[in-house]
């Protein structure tokens, strides 16, 4: 069964996942982002590669050409076809229409109100299907 992790009071979630992504691939997993929307994907895109001037997050779009064969793959197409099942990091507002197909998803939700109060929805509703959850807030040891 899928293991969910979420990551609650992030206060930027793009930067977030990049860091999330760098650690991901250091244990060298696959990973799938998943956004809210076109808008959102391009900020995630334009972040992965300027975050950091020390490290390289290989990623692609989820539809392109190469998505087989690069490690990070971006999508706001929850419908998507996706070849990497290991990790979904959702930082979308919705619940994942392919939630079952990963191994671990890792949900990022900031400290604004409507993200949080989508999140609390997710997370009853994972916990209701009985999957296994687990919750870090940001900032607390």
């Amino acid at each position: 069964m899928t293991r969910i992790d979420f990551h609650t009071n992030v206060p930027d979630k793009i930067a977030y996942a990049c860091r999330l992504v760098r650690k991901a691939r250091s244990a060298q997993h696959m990973v799938v982002l998943m956004t809210d929307d076109a808008s959102q994907l391009a900020e995630l895109d334009a972040a992965m590669w300027t975050f950091s001037a020390t490290d390289f997050l290989p990623h692609v779009a989820a539809s392109d050409a190469l998505a087989t064969q690069t490690p990070v793959l971006l999508t706001d197409n929850d419908a998507a076809e996706l070849p990497h099942r290991e990790l979904l990091i959702n930082l979308s507002r919705r619940t994942p229409a392919t939630l079952d197909q990963f191994a671990r998803v890792i949900e990022i939700i900031s400290s604004d109100e409507e993200d949080a109060a989508a999140g609390r929805k997710r997370y009853s509703a994972y916990k209701q299907q009985a999957y296994p959850l687990t919750h870090f807030v940001t900032g607390k040891s």
